[in-house]
């Protein structure tokens, strides 16, 4: 019995789904089975990546169904991540990942831990006027994958999010830059380049749009996203900055989806997972453990008429042939 849930205490199933997510992923595990032990209690108690890690050895000792993360929360509210409020999965990801980067003090697991979850990407400007344009390299922790184009015309599948994702925009009227070489603003071409894709790729589909009425409603329709992955095939020639070597890494499965239902307001997640060692499917939502079948993970596609439907948020892929 691998797959153990982990307990609500109090709308903390974003939480739940997203430490989900963490654990089952066998080499997020190894480098978490790593870590160096505070030294006094209270250290122990704040340390997020230590009391993930035993969050992960209750939920392996195999006596229960399910375990409480009550510890682990109380450490995460001493890093003013707030309790028993909604939460959003992308964010929340992101605010799990700084703490635990912050806290792992051993350089090489801090090293291991980046090339589990970092993407590279080269940003590229490049005035329309004359040859200046700037590049500069920065990191990531998902690909935030509009599901709307400019037009706010729907993207059909996952491979047009990505595609769209790294199509060239213009730069132009009130988005204008200054070009150093023409002194003055001009129309700027704007494109993004792969550089480097991690071991766990995570792709988040934006499907909440915050209108300017300040309301937030969902985009709920349907956006099939594939098994497998292979971004050579997704991307062309010039919107990857990779060599060969590179590139033949670039083939995915999918690990895991964390699925928000309900209304943005008053919403729930739960997370499936593909359990590594025995490459079955998994809902895990809080308490509740269930084997699924990949039909059943399909369903998280989204259905425009359901506005309640539940809905995959953050896809998490893995690489089926590493270096």
């Amino acid at each position: 019995a691998e797959a153990v849930g982990l307990y609500n205490l109090g709308q903390s199933c974003c939480l739940n789904s997203l430490l989900q997510v963490f654990l089952m992923n066998i080499r997020f595990t190894r480098i978490l089975r790593r870590i160096t032990v505070p030294q006094s209690p209270a250290q122990r108690r704040n340390n997020v990546p230590y009391q993930m890690l035993l969050l992960l050895e209750k939920m392996q000792c195999g006596k229960c169904k399910a375990v409480g993360p009550t510890d682990l929360a109380c450490c995460l509210s001493e890093h003013r991540v707030k309790l028993f409020v909604q939460h959003d999965a992308a964010q929340l990801f992101l605010t799990l990942w700084n703490l635990l980067k912050k806290q792992m003090k051993r350089p090489e697991l801090l090293e291991e831990l980046s090339d589990l979850y970092t993407i590279c990407i080269q940003e590229h400007l490049a005035c329309q006027k004359c040859s200046f344009e700037i590049k500069s390299n920065s990191t990531m922790l998902t690909l935030p994958l509009p599901v709307l184009d400019a037009n706010s015309h729907r993207l059909k599948t996952l491979e047009d999010c990505l595609q769209y994702f790294f199509h060239p925009e213009e730069l132009s009227g009130q988005n204008m830059c200054f070009c150093q070489q023409c002194g003055r603003k001009t129309t700027f071409l704007q494109s993004m380049k792969l550089v480097h894709l991690p071991q766990t790729l995570t792709l988040h589909l934006k499907r909440f749009c915050f209108e300017r009425s300040s309301r937030t409603h969902k985009l709920s329709h349907s956006l099939p996203f594939p098994q497998e992955l292979d971004l050579r095939e997704v991307l062309t020639e010039n919107q990857c900055l990779a060599d060969d070597s590179e590139k033949a890494t670039w083939q995915y499965e999918l690990f895991a989806v964390v699925a928000h239902s309900g209304s943005t307001s008053c919403g729930h997640y739960c997370a499936y997972i593909r359990s590594l060692t025995e490459c079955k499917w998994y809902c895990f939502n809080d308490s509740e453990v269930c084997q699924v079948s990949w039909d059943d993970v399909k369903c998280t596609y989204g259905h425009s008429n359901l506005h309640w439907t539940e809905t995959a948020y953050l896809l998490f892929y893995m690489k089926k042939h590493p270096q």
